[in-house]
């Protein structure tokens, strides 16, 4: 009986696929050269192919259980930064709320609220260009305290820019666990969408966490105009980086920002992208974030089939979601279950 050659396999994109995902299966990595075709996939059978390979690969390395988190916007408005895909950036006119950093009711409530939700993880975020010393990551790190001391639910921030290793130190002392920094996208077309920061700004912040023993949330944004091999290159950057969390958001285009006019993406094309993620990032814990509502519509329910384990329940930062009531009864219909995660036990301040 005469066998196909490597060769012969990869002409045919349903063999070639099924050579990745049994790499996958087995512990392989998948090469630049590889990654590079999935994302120039095409709508058509070969993507139910590439889906069900990823649905395959996140059973193995993630199970049947999905990871909730939920956010609170702790500060809203007025920022600095002129990241183009943002209602919140002091550079566009987009209506969004502005208000000074919270107290700690609003918090707490919250909390409460993703307990009862059976949510993991609550995240504390503030729209600012950073954090240094002073008086703010003072009341940061007390309204950390207070999310770790009332024990409802893991406290988890998104904070931007991290100034210094004294900072992410003081973060952990706090109770901090995780921290959400994006990527937003691939190195080359980072400053296509942000000009007042580099893409190095955010690789420092991510040594600096790192460096203090805190769990690293780190993804971003598709659908801002980048290219499929921009999008290879942002997955292959989070490979390197392997971070616990992988949210992947999809651009809800808001009135008044330079990005208004560019078209949702093709929930099809959504999946795809979902599916090259897992299998280029099969251990992580890939979630669907912001923009889920607006581009997948009534077709939600698929991304776990595509090879997502995790979402985000509740209102986003300035857009909402669909109830957390409907995404709970999604994520029974369709047989998985609510990741449980042990309680976080803040842990001493790191050297630093």
């Amino acid at each position: 009986m005469s066998t196909m050659s490597a060769e012969q396999v990869d002409a045919n994109p349903r063999k070639r696929l099924d050579r990745l995902g049994k790499l996958v299966l087995d512990g392989g990595r998948i090469s630049r050269e590889d990654a590079l075709w999935l994302f120039d996939l095409t709508a058509g059978p070969d993507i139910l192919h590439l889906i069900s390979w990823a649905n395959r690969v996140r059973d193995q390395f993630r199970g049947n259980a999905i990871h909730l988190c939920s956010i609170v916007n702790v500060k809203s408005g007025g920022c600095p930064e002129n990241c183009s895909f943002c209602a919140q950036s002091a550079a566009y006119e987009t209506g969004a709320a502005r208000y000074g950093f919270i107290e700690s009711e609003p918090v707490l409530k919250a909390a409460g609220e993703a307990q009862d939700n059976r949510v993991n993880a609550l995240g504390i975020v503030a729209a600012w260009k950073g954090l240094n010393e002073g008086p703010v990551l003072d009341e940061v790190c007390q309204r950390i305290r207070e999310l770790a001391s009332d024990g409802k639910t893991r406290p988890d921030a998104s904070l931007g820019i991290i100034k210094s290793q004294a900072v992410a130190n003081r973060l952990r002392e706090a109770g901090l666990e995780c921290y959400n920094h994006n990527l937003e996208t691939s190195r080359r077309f980072f400053p296509a969408i942000c000009g007042t920061h580099t893409y190095e700004d955010r690789m420092d912040t991510l040594r600096y966490l790192r460096n203090a023993g805190i769990k690293l949330c780190c993804g971003g944004i598709l659908g801002m105009g980048e290219t499929n091999e921009d999008r290879c290159e942002f997955a292959l950057a989070l490979r390197e980086i392997d971070p616990a969390h992988v949210p992947l958001n999809f651009l809800n285009p808001i009135p008044g920002t330079p990005l208004e006019k560019r078209p949702l993406l093709p929930p099809m094309e959504i999946f795809k992208l979902i599916a090259c993620f897992r299998l280029l990032l099969p251990h992580q814990e890939i979630m669907v974030a912001g923009g889920r509502v607006a581009n997948l519509r009534d077709t939600q329910a698929l991304m776990f089939f595509a090879g997502a384990s995790g979402l985000m329940a509740g209102n986003y930062l300035t857009t909402t979601n669909q109830p957390v009531e409907k995404d709970l009864q999604m994520i029974k219909d369709l047989g998985f279950d609510i990741r449980r995660e042990e309680r976080f036990e803040p842990k001493q301040a790191c050297p630093a």
